[in-house]
């Protein structure tokens, strides 16, 4: 957990994520990276030196009409003294049963995003953090460059100003191969996605992909990083 706690404190620093004062809800999918963001940023206000405080928050999207369990998730949050908001909803619903989307991981994002920033909102935070890691940058610029035709990511930080809220994501540095030995290490109970499309998304193709190239051509990942932090897209650049 250490290295986790060393990458996000880097990102905190570079990209002014965090501020005195600061409530920030914690956007919690019961999976591996939104967990150890939960935790680190549990740990980070013994010694980081801001004071501010978190609020863990769960969309359900209640995938086939039934909600899940996130029975761990509260349990994980009582322990830490953490302030837990679950909330169901009809995004699942939505996404394959009224809309038939091809392609659901786009709008389900999206809508979860929303139902996240409106519980961030009715619980008075300033601020919402998602569970974006290192391989989810790069990514997500590979994924928009090669079927968008686009060239750009979600930023570090970004001002969401029709809602009047910052969105940061801590974990950005931290590569996927870290953050799971992390949530193994911490024996963390990870929620299984009940998503009928996971597994079979153009980002787990994109995934592959990328594996492939690393092992073909070691430091594949950091080349296509390096050059989004040189060339400053979305908020990527250099603090200078």
């Amino acid at each position: 957990m250490q290295k986790i706690l060393g990458y996000m404190r880097k990102a905190i620093a570079e990209f002014d994520l965090l501020s005195d004062g600061d409530r920030v809800a914690v956007g919690v999918s019961g999976g591996k990276d939104s967990l150890i963001l939960l935790k680190g940023l549990w740990r980070l206000r013994d010694f980081i030196g801001i004071d501010y405080d978190i609020v863990a928050v769960t969309e359900d999207p209640c995938f086939g009409g039934v909600p899940g369990d996130y029975s761990s998730v509260q349990k994980l949050c009582g322990e830490m003294g953490i302030e837990y908001i679950l909330e169901n909803s009809r995004i699942g619903e939505i996404v394959f049963d009224v809309r038939h989307e091809q392609h659901p991981c786009s709008l389900c994002a999206r809508l979860r995003r929303g139902a996240i920033h409106n519980a961030a909102k009715k619980a008075g935070c300033n601020k919402v953090a998602l569970g974006h890691n290192y391989d989810d940058v790069v990514e997500t610029f590979l994924m928009n460059l090669v079927i968008e035709g686009r060239i750009g990511c979600f930023a570090p930080k970004s001002f969401l100003d029709r809602r009047e809220i910052t969105v940061i994501r801590p974990l950005v540095f931290a590569p996927e191969s870290e953050v799971r030995r992390a949530a193994k290490r911490e024996n963390l109970e990870i929620v299984k996605s009940k998503c009928p499309a996971d597994g079979h998304t153009m980002r787990e193709q994109m995934k592959m992909f990328i594996a492939a190239r690393e092992r073909e051509d070691r430091g594949f990942k950091d080349r296509i990083f390096g050059a989004m932090r040189r060339a400053g897209i979305d908020g990527w650049g250099f603090k200078g």
